[in-house]
């Protein structure tokens, strides 16, 4: 009974200090805005875009400013984590309204948030590739990657997914209704 107890105490813990570390990937200010855009699908997926592509430009600006090394490599870390968390968010977003019956001007929006973030995907890739250069050919990365190298390949993972997603929903979305169906 009472190694049962341990146990059960023991696991509380270590769900505890899972959650904890588990932060928002969200500013309160961002949080606010995708809040605030809660109904506005189009609108809600270019916020999304917008702080997530700020992730990666944040990682650029940490790898060009010599007096932020201190720590750069945790930093980025946490910044690429943001980025897969991101991208997990803008993935439910688009599942939950591929499968609605929106209306034509919703059905339009959303293909052109589709396109926007087939366009900004190609841009993250583009940024993360330049970072795993880096990571290959930058003694000072190298040193940094083993503090974010895990967090990378889940980085490039979940933007290939996203990637997919939008490309395949893109290609399934008909602008019009098919005839037969109702709004």
């Amino acid at each position: 009974m009472k190694i049962a107890k341990i146990l059960v105490l023991a696991l509380l813990l270590l769900a505890t200090i899972a959650s904890a570390r588990r932060r928002d990937p969200l500013t309160e200010a961002e949080a606010d805005q995708i809040r605030q855009a809660a109904l506005e699908p189009y609108k809600r997926l270019q916020l999304y875009i917008k702080f997530t592509g700020a992730r990666l430009d944040a990682i650029e600006q940490l790898r060009a400013d010599p007096r932020q090394a201190d720590g750069r490599g945790h930093k980025i870390h946490d910044l690429l984590e943001d980025f897969t968390s991101l991208m997990d968010e803008i993935n439910e977003n688009l599942d939950q309204y591929q499968g609605r019956q929106l209306s034509k001007d919703d059905r339009k929006d959303f293909r052109k948030g589709l396109k926007e973030m087939i366009a900004a995907c190609d841009a993250w890739d583009g940024k993360l590739k330049a970072l795993k250069s880096a990571m290959e050919t930058d003694p000072q990365t190298q040193k940094e990657a083993k503090d974010f190298n895990f967090v990378f390949q889940d980085a490039e993972e979940a933007l290939k997914s996203s990637a997919d997603m939008a490309r395949e929903y893109a290609e399934t979305t008909p602008l019009e209704e098919k005839p037969g169906k109702k709004k």
